[in-house]
């Protein structure tokens, strides 16, 4: 896939936005002198990063990504932009070693996080994570030939119908996640649950018919579910933002977009606990160390507007939140 035809199937989200957040950062950086450093911790195809490379000539990024082929794809794109850009295949929430490695000690400007499957990930049919294609049930993220990570069609191997209900209920939600287990592990006994056409079609037998009138295909949740356990994506992400927001310098900013209600609480969390004060109840006088070390850049959780979503439907359920650090914490080096 050539750079234009990267370009060309995937629309950043909120990009703009996200954007306009992380250049300003990279100025106030700039403005002391050292050359600005942002990671983009979910690059993708380098939407993002390729517009914040365009608008601050100054600034350089550091794309992080588990994925060989998103990794590649992003490198032949970027390539003009000479040692500006750097891809380096990693988890995100291994953002503290990277930046000692990478950006040699010095705290990043910003970090993006623009979390979730992407476009790559769903548009190619053999990765396994979409239910609208059939292929081999995958959904790893880390799908390269050294990856040891879990296929989705192992897990549902191995696990018991109690832990497969666990999964179903608070991964995707899924309030019949009971059945729907029950259902997988009837199917097993007979032959191994292996393709995405096999796992649609027994979630949607396992599914009432008057639920399935409303609320999009019956199996979105289901593979929702699977694809965050396969990839252990909230247990990544809380370790990530919390490394992120103590990574940052000082003046330094943490964007986040997410797309579904777990992924945002945990960010909604995490910048929560950094954006208040820490002082005891009843404390007539607030100490240093209590003072907040965040401030807030968004009211509450930005969707994107109705004229972005209207020409990338994909947008439609994203919420943006974005922090800047206002003074060092214990845990950060500026």
């Amino acid at each position: 896939m050539g750079e234009r035809a990267a370009a060309d199937r995937h629309i950043p989200v909120m990009r703009d936005r996200c954007t306009a957040l992380l250049a300003e950062a990279c100025t106030q950086v700039a403005a002391s002198g050292a050359q600005p450093v942002v990671f983009d911790a979910t690059l993708g195809l380098g939407g993002h990063t390729e517009a914040l490379l365009k608008a601050h000539a100054d600034c350089r990024v550091i794309g992080v990504d588990r994925d060989p082929q998103a990794l590649q794809i992003a490198a032949d794109r970027l390539h003009s932009y000479g040692p500006r850009f750097q891809a380096v295949r990693a988890v995100y929430d291994e953002i503290v070693e990277l930046t000692q490695d990478l950006a040699e000690g010095q705290a990043p400007a910003g970090v993006l996080f623009d979390l979730g499957v992407s476009s790559l990930q769903l548009d190619e049919p053999e990765r396994g994570f979409a239910y609208s294609y059939d292929a081999p049930l995958d959904m790893r993220m880390d799908a390269g030939p050294d990856s040891q990570d879990e296929t989705a069609a192992q897990l549902l191997a191995r696990a018991d119908e109690q832990e497969l209900r666990r999964i179903l209920s608070e991964y995707g939600e899924e309030r019949f996640a009971g059945r729907i287990a029950r259902r997988i592990v009837e199917a097993r006994r007979q032959q191994p649950v292996t393709t995405t056409q096999q796992l649609a079609q027994l979630v949607d037998s396992a599914i009432p018919a008057a639920a399935k009138r409303r609320g999009g295909h019956p199996a979105k949740r289901t593979f929702q579910a699977l694809r965050i356990a396969v990839n252990r994506e909230l247990e990544v992400l809380t370790r990530a933002v919390d490394a992120a927001l103590d990574a940052v310098a000082v003046g330094g900013r943490v964007v986040v977009l997410s797309y579904h209600s777990l992924e945002d609480r945990i960010v909604k969390q995490a910048i929560a606990a950094r954006t208040k004060s820490s002082a005891p109840p009843g404390l007539p006088v607030e100490l240093e160390e209590h003072r907040p070390t965040f401030t807030s850049l968004t009211r509450g959780a930005e969707p994107p507007g109705a004229e972005e979503i209207a020409a990338n439907p994909r947008a439609a359920s994203a919420k943006l939140r974005a922090a800047e650090k206002i003074r060092p914490t214990s845990r950060s080096r500026a």
